[in-house]
């Protein structure tokens, strides 16, 4: 059994240090929720929360329509999964993954069974008999993930579960980790600093900054149009640059630079008017012309050849440096010093109010609750 997690106006301070401000949240049942922000931005401080590890100085939180507030972690049946594994060292992998099971007093064949059906899940069945000194990291990982699991919680928590790992353990455990996500079905709130992590594995992705949630939504939406520039810049990479959107005759256009103009069609009806904005161009949403054709003129400075792509660092005649990605074809790589000039995917790009850093296209999702 899984439960949808719901948490009312939730304040955390630490003497008078407020951590969260004021925070309303709604997890769905069987959902993989990501919550994603920079360290110190109180991600794990709310999941710690959630398990009843930190005291509530405000606010109300449920598990379905149960509140929970006051009960101890033992009682709210989650699975915890931390970024140091927190397995014991002197037991055997069985014995680690029988222990919750053991604390329940079930008897001992359900114990084996239960216990045989998830180290078989995780693959570490053949590694039953082993300590965790003669095991790799993601053995280890796995080993926490199985324990977690196999007292079959209506939560699972993880905070930064993958961080101890090197990047190609770390791809292979989120996809492990996806996987039996999806086949347990078990509502899952993750904690990660990581990005890509985040974009790779969940259903939806809450962002915070200070203590206060920015943006929830898919990854496909959060990434394509995230709600203001902190949300731009923090998930994958994104060149900031100054401009302006001129209305005329019920038409926007862009203009950036001195004569860089390029219609826009993709503006809100309500932002419709004159307006100093900052353009958010993914590297590839900026598209490099050889000749001056383009809105801007350039000089490339840096030139990578990363094979089915290619990388260039342009320095525009407004003085930004921009990044961009092009389909690699090796007789077209330019060198740097080449004259250039560039444009941009007008669909693609977004654009924020210069004064509230808030997104003005269409097509803005954002699944956070105001109260």
């Amino acid at each position: 059994m899984s439960v949808g997690i719901t948490i009312k106006n939730a304040l955390k301070k630490f003497n008078e240090n407020v951590i969260i401000p004021n925070l309303s949240l709604k997890v769905r049942d069987g959902e993989f929720f990501t919550l994603l922000g920079p360290s110190g931005c109180g991600k794990t401080t709310l999941l710690r929360m959630i398990a009843g590890f930190n005291s509530i100085e405000g606010g109300d939180f449920y598990f379905n329509d149960k509140r929970v507030n006051d009960l101890e972690p033992a009682k709210r049946n989650i699975g915890m999964v931390f970024q140091n594994y927190a397995i014991f060292p002197h037991y055997t992998v069985r014995k680690n993954v029988e222990f919750g099971l053991r604390n329940r007093n079930i008897n001992s064949q359900e114990i084996k069974d239960k216990t045989d059906r998830f180290l078989k899940l995780m693959k570490i069945d053949q590694l039953a008999d082993r300590k965790p000194d003669r095991m790799s990291g993601g053995q280890q990982q796995r080993v926490a993930l199985a324990r977690a699991l196999v007292i079959e919680p209506d939560v699972l928590l993880m905070d930064e579960p993958l961080s101890n790992l090197d990047a190609k353990l770390r791809v292979e455990m989120r996809s492990t980790i996806r996987s039996i996500q999806k086949q347990v079905g078990i509502t899952t709130v993750y904690v990660t600093h990581d990005q890509e992590e985040a974009m790779a594995i969940s259903d939806r992705i809450g962002v915070m900054k200070e203590g206060v949630l920015q943006q929830i939504s898919d990854p496909k939406s959060i990434y394509q149009r995230p709600i203001n520039q902190f949300v731009a810049t923090f998930i994958g990479r994104s060149n900031i640059l100054e401009g302006e959107v001129q209305v005329e005759s019920g038409q926007a256009y862009l203009v950036v630079g001195n004569k860089g103009r390029i219609p826009i069609n993709t503006i809100e009806q309500k932002n419709m008017e004159n307006q100093k904005v900052i353009v958010s161009a993914r590297p590839e949403e900026i598209l490099l012309c050889k000749d001056d054709t383009g809105i801007l003129q350039g000089i490339v400075k840096e030139c990578i050849f990363l094979g089915l792509n290619t990388h260039y660092v342009v320095e525009l005649e407004t003085g930004d440096l921009v990044e961009m990605t092009q389909e690699s074809t090796i007789e077209d790589i330019l060198s740097n010093g080449t004259k250039v000039s560039v444009t941009f995917n007008a669909e693609k790009i977004n654009l924020f109010g210069k004064k509230d850093g808030i997104n003005i296209m269409q097509g803005v999702c954002n699944d956070i609750c105001i109260s």
